[in-house]
């Protein structure tokens, strides 16, 4: 007897789910040139017969299976077209070299005659599952009889237990689904997405992994990372979701995730700093089109002196609510010395073609190239959301619309927070292969007078400070913006952004430094594979904004969130530079933060309780002067924060990481004052976290 007949299969069960025109069971099975002769009642048992001696004949068994001495199972789900045709539509396996040889062999598998529904040609659909390695039947008949009897079992049974795991094969990079906003990742994307001749638009953030699919094969990189495990345990720890389920027409992934640090900070009250957030991702997609994404997390921490200070600085109104969590929102007091601090994201993401997609959720926006964004970032915390993504030619154009809270005291209305309403829009255009611009323009308005969403600001196309002059002068903040970049080479490119709160030629020409030359302006640059060392990426980045900038004279038309700032993290009255630097080699990353800044502050004492421009929900109409202003001016402070990290990621399709991480922090005033005063911070840091997330520690 040949190896083939000694290693050969058989278990073969067909099991039908099928799909027509109609929703009803097909009147004639599919037809091979050897059943052509059968009558319509055998045709059933002359497929099964067929197709099985076809595989039987023509399946060679890989020698990895020998090899590994693997016993399991194979799954393929496949159809037989309306012309006849076979085509696998999932397939799942244990080696990549089972599928290569199932998909060699369907290859192979003739044209025949389609399934028929009231005497019409209408496909139809099968799952197949085949045991590893295998193995002859006694006979043909025998094995027949076998699949009569689970086939019959089958139609018996209800519509629960004809529920199937199709086999999940990596639905998500191909989906509409967002890839969370992580800069160790984004810097990963970012090299492929920027080569010269793309027309990538990479503003616009979070990208999804469709739109990055067209550049950069994720899961194929992904999947180099994955290590060589077969038992359930290995397989979920190192490579793939915890649970993942593949239906007809739906998939869905489930991973618990956490974010568990412990640190140590010098000179601390406290012996030792922690979070411990617990969190479950779920995703997924209906259909084609249709895709879903939630985060729950549960979070308890305590953290270095400077970060609970800031904390508990932009608390919100209300007893039991010590502090705000950048990034996060509202915490309450957990065991006397540390924050409690749940949080829930999640959106509906749907694709209408290949030119719109549609997101509804609660989640974050980012627009920009760089670290910081002078538009709209990620440091705050999540808001709901309504995004429309259309694009087409060389256009990319997004519209945003949100419900924004000012959580303040003196915005609190009968104890409720005070609602407020943002709509932005941006416009990225590839001019060349190389150079790109980008125009953006956002307002904000309040619910005064029970206007709620105001009909004028839905409109996707139209000028936003033209409808906010013809509202009424307080009826609205608008801002506009404008963005570019320049790609040097594949290695190399060059970005920035302007944006502007409000002009006025007469003063910012006349020289004197007036008050409502509200404006700030950012430039970088990205330097790709360095000196030739590949997954090396190095950036360096100036930021400056005006005081003044995002405030405004209505006390919640301020360009804020949970008393976060919506754009750059030190709000206004800034100058900043920053350099990074981050390489990966496989599983091993590290990165490594530098920023140097100045600041001004306000005084807060009574001989001096002026605005100085530096807090963004601070009152123009209580600022210090009309003329004279410059960056830094009020308590003015320098600043230094180092941050360095090293990790390894544990799995790469749910981007969990162990890390260790140091930040060194020097925050030094003009004046102390009871708000402000000279400290230095060394904070150490140990981990291990799902990475779908930033924390900003650089304030």
């Amino acid at each position: 007897m040949t190896q083939k007949a000694l290693t050969l299969i058989f278990f073969l069960t067909v099991l039908f789910s099928v799909a027509q025109d109609s929703g009803s069971e097909f009147e004639k099975y599919p037809v091979f040139p050897e059943c052509e002769n059968e009558s319509v009642h055998n045709l059933k048992s002359c497929f099964n017969n067929t197709l099985q001696t076809f595989i039987f004949n023509n399946f060679k068994t890989p020698q990895i299976v020998f090899d590994e001495n693997y016993n399991g199972q194979m799954v393929v789900f496949f159809e037989v077209t309306r012309e006849g045709k076979f085509k696998i539509l999932a397939l799942d396996a244990i080696y990549q070299e089972l599928k290569d040889e199932l998909e060699r062999v369907f290859d192979e598998l003739p044209k025949i005659q389609p399934a028929t529904y009231n005497a019409r040609p209408t496909y139809t659909q099968f799952t197949l599952p085949i045991k590893i390695p295998l193995q002859p039947s006694d006979s043909a008949e025998e094995a027949t009889n076998v699949r009569e009897i689970v086939s019959l079992q089958r139609d018996k049974s209800n519509e629960y237990d004809q529920i199937q795991n199709l086999g999940y094969s990596n639905e998500k990079y191909n989906s509409n689904i967002n890839i969370p906003l992580s800069h160790q990742d984004y810097a990963r994307i970012d090299f492929y997405m920027n080569q010269v001749g793309n027309n990538a638009h990479t503003a616009q953030r979070p990208f999804t992994y469709k739109e990055v699919n067209k550049y950069f094969d994720m899961e194929a990189r992904d999947t180099l990372l994955f290590k060589n495990k077969t038992s359930w345990f290995g397989r979920n720890w190192w490579n793939e979701h915890m649970v993942s389920f593949k239906g007809n027409g739906y998939w869905f992934t489930i991973d618990p995730g956490v974010d568990l640090q412990l640190g140590k900070e010098a000179d601390s009250d406290f012996d030792y700093t922690y979070n411990n957030t617990r969190l479950a991702v779920i995703q997924g997609g209906l259909g084609k089109n249709l895709n879903f994404h939630a985060v729950i997390y549960e979070s308890q921490g305590r953290f270095a002196n400077y970060f609970n200070r800031y904390a508990e600085s932009i608390a919100a109104d209300g007893g039991g609510n010590p502090a705000v969590i950048p990034g996060f929102g509202i915490a309450k007091e957990f065991r006397e010395t540390a924050y409690d601090y749940p949080l829930a994201t999640g959106y509906l993401s749907y694709s209408l073609g290949e030119m719109f997609n549609v997101q509804l959720g609660h989640a974050k926006n980012f627009i920009g190239d760089g670290y910081r964004s002078l538009f709209i970032s990620d440091v705050s915390s999540p808001a709901p959301f309504f995004k429309l993504n259309t694009t087409f030619w060389k256009l990319k154009y997004t519209n945003t619309w949100m419900s924004l809270r000012d959580v303040r005291q003196e915005a609190t209305i009968d104890g409720a927070f005070t609602t407020k309403y943002m709509a932005t829009h941006y416009l990225s255009y590839n001019i060349s292969k190389r150079l790109n611009i980008g125009l953006f323009e956002s307002v904000l308005w309040d619910n005064s007078n029970d206007r709620g969403i105001d009909v004028n600001y839905l409109n996707p196309i139209i000028f936003y400070r033209a409808i906010e002059f013809s509202t009424g002068p307080r009826s609205g903040n608008a801002l506009i913006g404008l963005s570019a970049k320049y790609k040097f080479s594949d290695q190399f490119l060059m970005y920035g952004q302007w944006i502007i709160d409000e002009f006025s030629t007469s003063d910012v020409f006349g020289g004197e430094k007036s008050w409502k030359n509200k404006l700030g302006y950012q430039l970088g640059f990205k330097y790709f594979k360095p000196f030739g060392i590949d997954n090396l990426y190095l950036q360096a980045e100036y930021n400056r904004v005006r005081p003044f900038t995002y405030t405004h004279n209505t006390i919640v038309l301020n360009y804020g969130h949970n008393n976060q700032s919506m754009s750059h993290l030190w709000g206004a009255n800034f100058s900043e530079f920053i350099a990074i630097a981050r390489y990966e080699k496989g599983r091993l990353f590290g990165s490594a933060k530098l920023i140097f800044g100045e600041k001004g502050f306000d005084f807060n004492t009574d001989e001096d309780s002026f605005a100085y421009g530096g807090d963004i929900y601070s009152s123009e109409r209580d600022r210090n002067a009309d003329t004279g202003l410059s960056v830094g001016q009020g308590n003015s402070t320098s600043i230094f924060h180092g941050e360095f990290q090293v990790g390894y990621t544990i799995n790469p399709s749910t981007n969990l990481k162990v890390y260790a991480s140091l930040i060194y922090r020097d925050f030094n005033p003009q004046v102390n004052t009871a708000t402000e005063f000279k400290n230095s911070t060394t904070w150490f840091n140990f981990g291990i976290r799902t990475d779908i997330f930033n924390w900003y520690y650089d304030f």
